[in-house]
């Protein structure tokens, strides 16, 4: 079973996210940007959910760390984020996201499609 890492700050979020996902995935939690990073060191996911506004460090700041450490530049990111102004989506794919997805989650199976695209040959 593939491991998904959440990282989000918001209790309500990681709930939704863990009700969605919870059956189908290993999920592991994170609610900061640094917690996240250590505990990639410890194990390294399938596939991170992150979300931009974090404390601390932001998601655009994770994701450059994550994409210069040899072990973790290759795993798939999606941005999960309340971030939804005109040009944003095209601002953070450029950044290196790999899919960019809006919160709250209305349809559940846009988050489910983006996890099986990204996870398709990494099993």
């Amino acid at each position: 079973m593939a491991t998904i890492a959440v990282v989000e700050d918001n209790p309500d979020n990681r709930l939704l996210v863990q009700a969605i996902l919870e059956d189908a995935y290993d999920l592991v939690e994170y609610e900061t940007g640094t917690e996240a990073l250590e505990g990639f060191q410890e194990q390294v996911p399938d596939l991170v959910l992150l979300d931009i506004s974090l404390p601390g460090m932001d998601g655009s700041e994770v994701l450059q760390r994550m994409r210069a450490d040899s072990r973790l530049a290759g795993v798939p990111v999606i941005a999960l984020t309340a971030h939804a102004m005109a040009g944003d989506r095209e601002r953070y794919l450029a950044q290196g996201f790999d899919e960019y997805l809006t919160k709250p989650i209305v349809d559940e199976q846009v988050l489910l499609d983006a996890i099986s695209r990204r996870l398709e040959g990494r099993q």
